[in-house]
């Protein structure tokens, strides 16, 4: 089965690339096929990337995935949240949402708890109006860290640290950041159910 991934983040796209590995799917780009990403202008994880996924999917005709992902501080009240990609404005890159993300926590109580999630709404559409997508959440809980470690992973994997490892998403290898993330729990729970349904062999 060949399917499109919808997404033009590099990173991502390099993730997702991986975890479809062996999955008996053949997997494109939509920037491969001239596709420009979609707007992302939902409230929700989930709507974003279902808009991603049917964008994709009615732009080249083949089955599409995609997923909308973030970071959720709790001290922060949920933030940056759907805006994680964002949050230092629709200019910024990664190093300047670190940077905002390190300065509104530096504006709290020193108590303040640390903790956070990565979110991962992975979802799959057979054809763009398809009125049952398959739909996968994984999340990933820990703390964020005073000053960013590692130059591996993308975002804000560098500051943010797994509780079982104590390191950061930027120090983990790709194999172990797959393993814990929240885009390799979401991605795995999608492709067994792929598996099912299209009777996919492994690779």
């Amino acid at each position: 089965m060949k399917v499109v991934l919808a997404t033009g983040n590099p990173g991502k796209a390099a993730e997702l690339e991986r975890l479809l590995d062996g999955a008996g799917i053949e997997v494109v780009t939509q920037g491969s096929l001239g596709v420009e990403p979609a707007p992302e202008t939902a409230c929700t994880f989930v709507e974003n990337a279902l808009a991603k996924a049917r964008h994709a999917s009615g732009q080249t005709g083949l089955p599409a995935v995609a997923d909308d992902s973030g970071l959720s501080v709790d001290a922060l009240g949920g933030a940056p949240g759907v805006y994680s990609a964002r949050y230092a404005g629709e200019d910024g890159d990664d190093e300047a949402n670190n940077r905002r993300l390190l300065e509104e926590l530096a504006r709290l109580p020193e108590d303040a708890p640390r903790t956070a999630t990565f979110h991962c709404l992975m979802v799959f559409v057979r054809h763009p109006e398809d009125p049952v997508p398959v739909i996968r959440h994984g999340a990933w809980t820990g703390r964020i860290v005073a000053t960013p470690r590692g130059g591996n992973g993308f975002g804000y994997d560098p500051l943010f640290e797994d509780p079982e490892s104590g390191l950061t998403g930027g120090e983990l290898t790709a194999a172990d950041k797959d393993r814990r993330s929240h885009r390799g729990i979401a991605m795995r729970a999608l492709v067994a159910d792929l598996r099912r349904e299209f009777e996919l062999q492994e690779g």
